[in-house]
């Protein structure tokens, strides 16, 4: 089956517009090749974008009875991503104490002398929480004005099957 992106986009529309009521297969296969309907919708449903029901088993070629756009469906046609883009959200809180700790620990591993370790740890151990947000973001900056250094850490981690 080829694989008709202007056809899924005008089913999907199609679908939207009629939201939240099903839209029999004769009204939404007007104007759309009747090859291409049954394929589509089942393509569409596998992906979560549409709740499709057909006669019978689909895989016996059993035509289309009636479609309907999922919420998935409508935030893939929103050009924001939709709600669901708004709740996929992920927010990550690292208090004072940790940032601390982590920038601590890089101080110690590093090749500076014993006394300036402990130098530049104790000014750290004396910075206001603001400070060393302030300072967190500055090395970050620093991380990704050198990101072709941490490239392949990425590629390891999106790689072929990366972890959810």
């Amino acid at each position: 089956m080829k694989i008709d992106r202007d056809v899924q986009a005008k089913l999907l529309q199609r679908l939207a517009d009629e939201y939240p009521q099903p839209v029999e297969a004769l009204e939404l296969g007007r104007d759309i090749d009747p090859e291409l309907l049954d394929p589509t919708i089942a393509y569409l449903e596998e992906y979560g974008l549409v709740d499709a029901t057909f006669i019978g088993s689909l895989n016996m070629g059993s035509p289309l009875l009636e479609a309907k756009i999922t919420a998935r469906g409508i935030d893939f046609l929103a050009d924001d991503g939709g709600l669901g883009a708004v709740l996929a959200v992920v927010t990550v809180k690292l208090h004072d104490d940790t940032l601390r700790q982590l920038i601590e620990a890089r101080i110690m591993a590093s090749e500076l002398s014993p006394p300036d370790k402990k130098k530049f740890v104790d000014q750290l151990r004396e910075l206001p929480g603001e400070t060393t947000k302030h300072l967190v973001l500055k090395l970050v900056d620093v991380g990704l004005e050198n990101w072709h250094k941490a490239l392949p850490l990425l590629q390891n981690m999106m790689g072929p099957n990366p972890p959810v």
